[in-house]
């Protein structure tokens, strides 16, 4: 992995907001406040190994105001962008004698104020976007008109994520609520029309250590004070899980909170599963790898996901880029120090060769990655049918993940923080001050016995140090900040 800030002048000199790339070709786009939609051809460093670049392609004028979020179709044949003033235009591509030119072929404007975020369907029939008007709004692209609204939250829309199985859609806002809505077709005239319907609404959770039977429940996401505009969260390409970024955690009610992502599985969006800890910034926005990676174990011993493949995904925070694995229990690498100003956006190329950020200090930055670096691929996502109302496919999760608690004063002594990889039990535990009995459990990085394990129950992780990829970081390495792992939601 090298690469680092493109010091080139990206939106003359101005905040670049968002950025996203081809799905089918190199070709990055940026969208910023001089109003502009700018499209670069991505450079491989080469064999040399020095820092990938980029070479201006053209311009797409047509908005008067900032464009905040750019996003290729699946089929990169159009191209949608969100600005200012509720503006949302749907860009065509077209091969001409002087090469391809791209054209707005419509104007979507149902949107009060800025529009923050958009997402397209798995078919590019419908789109998907969120404003400063506290409403998402689902847009049948074809007729260029709205096919619904979703107007439940009562603040700012700062995120939307489209499922890829085209069951459930998401929103982020910051009136501290995720909400996801499913899809329950009406049928009208003898046809079936898409309709979604809000199935959950997750707010607050109830502290993992409770000082009193009465404990308070606490907010899981930042409020309106959050430094950013911006809460870009996204579905796993197979739909197995969500991952949602501006998460706050508090260990107890008088604890101070930690900033987080949450992972929501496919099998219960009702609550977070897991959570992604230890970031000194506020995290606003995460972004899948689009491929998937064959196993490096045949039996991994440190997964956090039971799947047959893995997926690779970015977190970042308002100063730093965290990578993380689905087969490694901490991230493969850490960037930080990158930017002045705050992080905006952040994209993957279609083959995983490339991953962009871009900043509100008017820059970029772009990663390129080695073949084979992060694995070898699979060819395809196969899904493993399970039980669930809809009978919707998802993708086979047999175990759980457990975090054994430790106490303040075995912090020391107890090394590095234990990982149970556990069968789910069905019976419920009748000792509530005892350890929790499970079956055939696996252990993770622990340097504790059976009996060191029963003693320590108080906290819930452990700050070890990170491990992972070197990153060739482009300003003076800065002494490495303690972190921690990611833990399990009880």
């Amino acid at each position: 992995m090298r690469g680092g800030v493109l010091q080139i002048n990206w939106h003359e000199v101005l905040p670049v907001l968002t950025l996203d790339f081809h799905p089918t070709q190199d070709l990055l786009a940026t969208g910023g406040t001089d109003y502009d939609i700018k499209l670069w051809v991505t450079n491989s460093g080469g064999e040399e190994k020095k820092s990938p670049g980029v070479r201006y392609h053209t311009s797409l004028s047509g908005h008067m105001t900032a464009v905040n979020v750019v996003r290729f179709s699946r089929s990169g044949e159009q191209l949608a962008s969100g600005a200012d003033g509720g503006i949302l235009n749907i860009w065509k591509s077209h091969s001409t004698d002087a090469g391809q030119v791209w054209v707005t072929t419509k104007s979507l404007m149902s949107h009060h104020d800025n529009v923050l975020d958009l997402q397209w369907s798995k078919d590019d029939e419908f789109l998907i976007s969120g404003s400063l008007d506290n409403s998402c709004i689902i847009w049948d692209v074809n007729k260029g008109s709205v096919h619904q609204i979703l107007d439940s939250h009562t603040h700012y829309v700062q995120g939307v994520a489209w499922d890829p199985l085209a069951k459930y859609v998401a929103s982020l806002s910051s009136d501290r609520t995720c909400r996801i809505y499913v899809n329950k077709p009406s049928k009208a005239k003898g046809t079936e029309r898409m309709n979604y319907v809000c199935q959950h609404i997750i707010s607050q959770v109830e502290p993992q250590i409770s000082e009193d039977s009465k404990s308070a429940r606490s907010h899981i996401f930042h409020d309106e004070r959050l430094p950013s505009f911006f809460r870009r969260l996204e579905w796993a390409p197979d739909g197995s899980f969500l991952l949602v970024p501006a998460g706050i955690y508090k260990l107890n009610t008088s604890a101070e909170p930690v900033n987080t992502a949450y992972i929501f599985s496919r099998r219960d969006l009702s609550r977070p599963a897991l959570m992604l800890p230890g970031a000194s910034k506020p995290v606003i926005a995460v972004r899948f790898c689009p491929l998937a990676f064959k196993l490096r174990e045949s039996k991994p011993s440190t997964t956090l996901f039971k799947l047959p493949y893995r997926f690779i995904f970015a977190v970042a925070t308002l100063d730093s880029l965290y990578i993380y694995d689905t087969e490694s229990v901490q991230p493969i690498a850490v960037v930080a120090g990158l930017h002045y100003e705050a992080v905006t956006d952040i994209a993957w190329s279609p083959t995983g060769k490339y991953l962009a950020l871009s900043s509100h200090d008017g820059y970029c930055t772009l990663f390129e990655f080695e073949s084979e670096e992060l694995g070898l691929t699979v060819s395809s996502l196969e899904p493993v049918e399970v039980k669930d109302e809809n009978k919707t496919p998802i993708y086979k999760q047999e175990k759980s993940v457990e975090v054994t608690p430790l106490t303040k004063s075995d912090n020391a002594e107890c090394g590095e923080m234990v990982v149970e990889v556990m069968e789910q039990a069905e019976e419920t535990q009748t000792d509530a001050s005892g350890p929790m009995e499970v079956e055939a459990g696996e252990r993770l990085k622990t340097t504790l016995d059976d009996t060191d394990i029963a003693a320590c129950r108080d906290m819930e992780v452990q700050v070890v140090e990170p491990t992972g990829a070197k990153v060739n970081d482009p300003v003076p390495t800065k002494p490495v900040r303690k972190r921690i792992t990611p833990v399990a939601i009880d």
